[in-house]
């Protein structure tokens, strides 16, 4: 029984330093972005995943949002497409 616990020692030990080392900072990061994501709001401005700054127009739905690029320019976002929030905006008003 000694022999074959020692034998598995290492494994364990291998797979509790690639859980600290890798998935549980993936796993904050991504929590970081969902809340991120879900705190949009009108006015922010934001970087997309191909490196274009937009500012947050509307809130379509849960999934999208519209952004202008430019003046007169507007686009449809998908949310997970928004990597980082530059400039909050305004606070939302009723």
């Amino acid at each position: 029984m000694n022999e074959s616990l020692l034998q598995i020692m290492p494994l364990l030990l291998i797979f509790i330093i690639f859980y600290f080392l890798l998935l549980r900072p993936q796993q904050k990061r991504m929590k970081e972005h969902r809340d991120l994501i879900r705190a949009l709001r009108r006015g922010d401005t934001v970087v997309l995943s191909g490196g274009i700054i937009a500012k947050i127009v509307r809130i379509r739905d849960d999934n999208e949002v519209e952004a202008e690029i430019s003046e007169n320019t507007r686009v449809r976002i998908v949310r997970d497409m928004i990597m980082e929030v530059r400039i909050k905006g305004e606070p939302v008003q009723e």
